[in-house]
């Protein structure tokens, strides 16, 4: 046992230095460059009035929920997860899951919103849908996914964060640690006083 946990820390250390992260022109990126870009981004669209909007399933949907509150109450930017229980078992019974996000989108994202899609597999359908809708009504979306490199998600965003793991623990180790990286990003530009 001792040895496969070794092995698992070891693996999350690698992981890393192995997350690729492309812009909307498929271009390759650093992390930390993709990490400064999508922080001015945030930055930019929360000056402009705009807000940010975070997505997910199970686990993805927790991390949603936790970066939308430290966004909030600690960067002073405007943001939230759809994954209100009412909301979500209403949509999906009147108009399906894979409608779940897509529809709010529809309704309360605005041109110029962010959107903030997290999913392990890259190919939840809801996800999916709620991606393209985003991109229909003109907001920026950044995507966090892992699993196959040439999952449909990645070829979505603006920003692609992708961790090159199957394992479900581990992926969403390190999009919870990205979405923190960028939110410390973000109130570190404040407590210097470059953002208001």
């Amino acid at each position: 046992m001792i040895n496969d946990i070794r092995e698992n820390l070891c693996r999350l250390k690698n992981l890393y230095d192995e997350v690729l992260v492309t812009d909307g022109l498929i271009n390759n990126l650093m992390l930390d460059e993709a990490i400064k870009k999508s922080a001015e981004n945030i930055i930019e669209c929360s000056r402009s009035g705009k807000k940010l909007i975070l997505i997910g399933n199970g686990a993805s949907a927790s991390i949603a929920s936790h970066i939308a509150t430290d966004l909030w109450k600690n960067a002073n930017i405007r943001a939230i997860a759809f994954n209100d229980a009412a909301g979500l078992t209403c949509v999906s019974n009147d108009l399906g899951y894979s409608q779940v996000f897509a529809k709010p989108i529809e309704m309360f994202a605005d041109p110029g919103d962010i959107l903030i899609a997290i999913s392990s597999s890259g190919k939840s359908e809801n996800i999916l849908h709620a991606t393209e809708k985003a991109i229909v009504n003109c907001l920026k979306v950044i995507t966090l996914s892992g699993f196959k490199q040439d999952n449909p998600l990645r070829q979505m965003g603006n920003m692609n964060f992708y961790v090159p793991s199957d394992s479900y623990g581990q992926v969403e180790t390190m999009h919870q640690a990205i979405c923190h990286v960028i939110v410390d990003s973000i109130v570190f530009e404040k407590e210097k006083g470059k953002l208001k």
